[in-house]
């Protein structure tokens, strides 16, 4: 995969494929902009180098008709204030319009397109379409690592009409911290899973196992693994139609010799509130009536424990309901384990660096990793449609 560092870029047109992605406000406020800065070094360094960069994005779920509320504007007006320069905004992806805009910039300039996705044929990768965009540019650079698990028009088709292309310095940063993380990592190296689901993690699990020394398991997803081993859970959250998976992967990891750990205590509820009654049970000892909505404080100690001594930790989902402060104990106490064992720590997932964040540790663990969806099909072991594309 060819670094932005082996292209020559001066005063050439360069179509760069961000994650502009980002949360608003009603009025179209930006109210969280990490996304767009942390493509700031590539910008930064594309421009510094006398490129014309021209930058194409999505926001939200527009299907594909033009929609005031997923414009790109507020971006743009974003991006500008952190670059200290303009950022001229296209009316449009595509068109003669937009086109004259590129043709007219000068060597330091930046453009952004309007949102990719008020064009169905971004996502069903229209050749047609791919072929146009890549119009706007005379080399190609993806630096949008969480769109790169999807095979859309300007993340995959796009780059088959370009001979230069190359990863952006976060793109190429992810896939460096994951291959060190997972692929070629220090060992022991332990994951932790978490969330809702296990149907959502299942091949990241049995791909895990493959690869793990360990693995701590919580979250709701713990109480399918859980119940499959005649553990009462009450009104939890369960998949009962994955309980006989849940035994044969606890099964494989035995014969894989990889030490699963599950809660052992937990907070219950009388109802998914921050409002219900609480109180910390064993195992086996879940009311009836009650669910659960985060680990305990045995199992907070037994997973710190499971950490002390590995060098490597990927986690992916929280341990419980954290966004209620009843039920954040868990998850916190997680993020202080991960950040005391001391090993190479990557995190990954949109509530996971929620979490770390809510928790003042984004800087203080050593990868957060931008891409939700991406991030956990690195960990299922598949290739990425816009990594594979720039080889």
């Amino acid at each position: 995969m060819k670094q932005i560092q082996e292209l020559e870029v001066a005063n050439k047109r360069v179509l760069m494929r961000v994650d502009f992605n980002v949360p608003m406000d009603a009025s179209g406020a930006i109210t969280d902009d990490t996304r767009i800065r942390g493509v700031l070094p590539t910008v930064r360094y594309l421009i510094d180098r006398g490129a014309r960069l021209v930058l194409c994005s999505h926001c939200g779920r527009p299907k594909g008709q033009a929609q005031a509320k997923y414009s790109l504007a507020s971006a743009a007006r974003r991006l500008g204030e952190l670059l200290g320069k303009t950022v001229v905004m296209a009316p449009d992806c595509m068109g003669e319009e937009s086109m004259a805009l590129a043709r007219a910039m000068q060597a330091g300039d930046v453009l952004l397109l309007e949102n990719l996705r008020f064009h169905p044929e971004e996502q069903k990768n229209e050749p047609a379409f791919a072929q146009a965009l890549a119009a706007f540019g005379d080399c190609y650079v993806n630096d949008a690592f969480a769109v790169s698990h999807r095979a859309d028009a300007s993340v995959a088709g796009v780059t088959q009409y370009f001979t230069e292309k190359a990863a952006g310095l976060l793109l190429y940063k992810e896939i460096d911290f994951f291959n060190r993380a997972v692929i070629n990592p220090a060992r022991p190296l332990a994951a932790i899973l978490g969330g809702a689901k296990v149907s959502s993690k299942l091949s990241a699990i049995h791909n895990m196992l493959d690869r793990v020394d360990s693995m701590i398991i919580g979250g709701a997803m713990a109480n399918t693994f859980l119940k499959a081993q005649g553990v009462g859970i009450g009104r939890s959250l369960v998949e009962d139609d994955l309980l006989d998976t849940a035994k044969d992967l606890l099964l494989y990891a035995k014969q894989k010799g990889v030490v699963i750990s599950l809660p052992v205590d937990f907070v219950v509820a009388d109802a998914f509130s921050a409002e219900a009654e609480t109180k910390v049970v064993g195992l086996s000892e879940v009311p009836p009536e009650w669910m659960i909505l985060d680990i305990g404080p045995a199992t907070e100690a037994a997973f710190d424990k499971a950490l002390r001594g590995v060098k490597t930790v990927v986690w992916n989902g929280p341990m419980g309901a954290f966004e209620m402060a009843p039920f954040a104990g868990g998850s916190l106490a997680m993020v202080r384990a991960v950040l005391a064992c001391g090993a190479l720590s990557i995190v990954g997932g949109g509530d996971t660096n929620a979490l770390v964040n809510q928790a003042g540790a984004g800087d203080k663990v050593s990868y957060m990793s931008t891409g939700g969806g991406a991030f956990l099909e690195l960990m299922e072991g598949k290739a990425l449609p816009g990594v594979t594309a720039l080889d």
